[in-house]
């Protein structure tokens, strides 16, 4: 981000990823097989109930090692709660969905730190291990790269939905569920497919992570919107703006930049690929001829082009 780019720049030679190029995590070579990754995500609630939110949070902040080819080793809980408000049940239920979705992910939480706060918040700052020499990192696309994305986009305009009271239930769990599901094993899958590239897609929505992907790459992208894949049921969810939330609107401002658009792209299309996104899948770049090996869905390709620069189809 721009505040981020203008701070003076650390020169380590052992940093091997920082802020440079807005990746998902820091990677910081320890010897020459051994690198720390480090990275740290908390949010307030987007679904009502305590433990499926503190499953939310850990999937989404343990999301990041995975998208460097890492793997989690310890986390630590970040809190901001209004304890005599909602209650130490509440703050319990958050606490132990978080400590499941790790102890599933083979972390293991050493503690944390809170702070009282009206406005709850909850997410882990996480350490994980990649050798550097297997280390993805979003800045290794190349032209011709095939795109595979591994979980279905809307969770954004579900959640957003919900706290509308719009939202049937059976499509909130659905949402859930996608969300809760760890990326190690299509992180895997991306690494024996030999992936050039690989990120995940959050806040910035498909194309502001493609975007950030493309740009430390620097080529450009072409993505088939009809080829994206979605939760059934949120196609009618953005057939109007009700969905659509305030972040997923700056997302579309901000994509308009850099993005062409073709004519007869359906408007709840158009909104799917900017949806603001919480934990979800992985956008890994592959050589084209390895495409097929991963179960996922190609999206699109990288090519030859203005950095950073995306043509959807």
């Amino acid at each position: 981000m721009p505040i981020v780019r203008a701070l003076p720049a650390q020169h380590d030679p052992a940093l091997l990823v920082g802020s440079a190029t807005a990746d998902d995590a820091g990677v910081y070579r320890v010897t020459d097989d051994l690198a720390l990754v480090q990275t740290v995500d908390f949010f307030t609630p987007i679904v009502d109930d305590p433990y499926d939110f503190g499953r939310i949070a850990a999937a989404n902040a343990l999301s990041d090692v995975y998208a460097m080819g890492g793997r989690p080793l310890t986390a630590l809980n970040i809190v901001a709660f209004p304890l005599e408000r909602l209650g130490p049940d509440v703050l319990s239920a958050i606490l132990r969905g978080g400590l499941d979705v790790c102890a599933a992910a083979g972390a293991t939480v050493l503690g944390g730190h809170s702070i009282d706060d009206p406005e709850p918040k909850y997410g882990l700052a996480v350490t994980g291990l990649v050798d550097p020499g297997a280390m993805l990192t979003n800045a290794g696309g190349r032209p011709g790269d095939a795109l595979v994305l591994t979980k279905p986009l809307g969770v954004g305009a579900i959640t957003t939905a919900s706290k509308r009271g719009a939202a049937d239930p059976a499509l909130l769990a659905a949402a859930i569920g996608v969300m809760t599901t760890l990326n190690a094993d299509a992180a895997e899958a991306a690494r024996a497919a030999g992936a050039h590239a690989l990120t995940d897609i959050t806040g910035f929505g498909l194309l502001g992570h493609l975007r950030s992907l493309a740009r430390a790459s620097g080529v450009a992208a072409e993505l088939d919107a009809a080829a994206v894949p979605f939760i059934a049921g949120v196609d009618a969810l953005l057939a109007d703006d009700a969905a659509v939330s305030g972040g997923s609107r700056r997302n579309r401002a901000y994509a308009d930049g850099f993005t062409r658009w073709p004519d007869d792209l359906p408007h709840w299309r158009t909104r799917l690929l900017c949806d603001a996104t919480t934990s979800g899948g992985l956008l890994a770049a592959i050589p084209a001829d390895r495409a097929a090996a991963l179960p996922d869905p190609l999206v699109g390709h990288l090519l030859d082009g203005p950095a950073g620069t995306i043509t959807v189809r």
